[in-house]
């Protein structure tokens, strides 16, 4: 992990094994305090976790601010640990469609599908649809699942005998209160900070040739294990910065392919957060994901083979780097 030519957020919470193991800490002035260690001024039963954290998060948020500041507790060198995924969320919700310039670029290159239609077809269609849902439209969401999250730096390996694998930077919602049936008003009071996912996706599992009248399978497509490689920190979202001012940066082997402001969302987070909870009772933990800009590798006709590495970056939430081999 390079942690020296890349900014880290000034405070943040997250996971990383250190000399005796796992545990939650938090990050300040580029170093991790093991909150195991700090555990009767958090007023909680030890071991500790980021899930058990987030349960209790109005309340803790400021005493792990306090307890940063102090000298206490066993602090230990970014450079010496081992970051794993922030948390182990509960439910992982997922915003698709949600960057104009994306679903147009992926309407054309998914155009062999489309009835004849010609590229240039396709893309002003798509441009209609989505300058439509931006205006009277509803976020679309599906639902992934825990056991594909893997760490920010971890190895991702191909799954056996396919071919188009892609990769989506995101940004992520960390639900920090339970919720439900939220106005847009009230939707960013149960989030307690943001972090980064790389969403990953297999395209020719996307579609299903054998009933192509259901649609989309994002189960087969999105949720082989180590597909969603998240983190390194949840930063609070108080010391996240402005959410419309982020910049979503992807390179692979050093080239940027993703570079896009969330200017280009469709639906902001907090429409995001509103909409899903309609539907899920939110709980501690839980991720939204807020879809992805463009510039995949369906775009630049280049997916990811074995060697590859992706580095990912947004805007005060740190970096990914996450190489990438193919299944033996």
């Amino acid at each position: 992990m390079d942690t020296n030519t890349r900014p880290l957020p000034a405070f943040a919470l997250g996971t990383a094994t250190l000399a005796d193991g796992p545990h939650a800490v938090v990050l300040a002035a580029g170093a991790l305090l093991n909150l195991d260690s700090v555990v009767d001024r958090l007023e909680m039963t030890s071991p500790v976790s980021t899930r058990a954290i987030l349960d209790d998060w109005d309340r803790l948020l400021p005493v792990l601010r306090s307890v940063a500041e102090s000298t206490d507790g066993e602090w230990t060198a970014v450079a010496d640990a081992n970051v794993s995924a922030p948390i182990e969320p509960r439910q992982i919700l997922q915003a698709g469609a949600n960057y104009r310039t994306h679903v147009i670029d992926l309407a054309v290159k998914h155009a062999d599908i489309s009835n004849g239609r010609t590229g240039a077809q396709v893309r002003a269609d798509a441009a209609d649809m989505m300058d439509k849902r931006a205006a009277e439209g509803d976020p679309y969401f599906f639902v992934g699942l825990p056991s594909a999250v893997t760490g920010p730096y971890d190895t991702v390996t191909l799954p056996a005998g396919t071919h188009n694998n892609d990769w989506e930077l995101e940004l992520v919602a960390v639900v920090g209160r339970r919720a439900y049936q939220l106005s847009e008003d009230e939707a960013l009071d149960a989030i307690a900070g943001y972090t980064i996912a790389n969403d990953l996706t297999t395209r020719e599992l996307v579609f299903r040739r054998d009933m192509p009248e259901i649609g989309t399978d994002w189960l087969r497509a999105k949720n082989a294990p180590g597909f969603l490689p998240l983190g390194p920190w949840i930063v609070p979202k108080e010391d996240a910065g402005e959410l419309s001012e982020m910049r979503l940066t992807l390179e692979l082997d050093g080239k940027a392919m993703q570079d896009e402001s969330t200017k280009d969302m469709l639906f902001g987070v907090a429409a995001l957060v509103a909409a899903v909870s309609q539907t899920v009772q939110l709980l501690p933990g839980d991720l939204i994901l807020t879809g992805s800009p463009a510039g995949n590798g369906m775009h630049w006709g280049r997916l990811l083979r074995g060697g590859d590495v992706m580095t990912s970056t947004i805007t005060g939430l740190g970096y990914q780097q996450t190489p990438v081999v193919d299944a033996s």
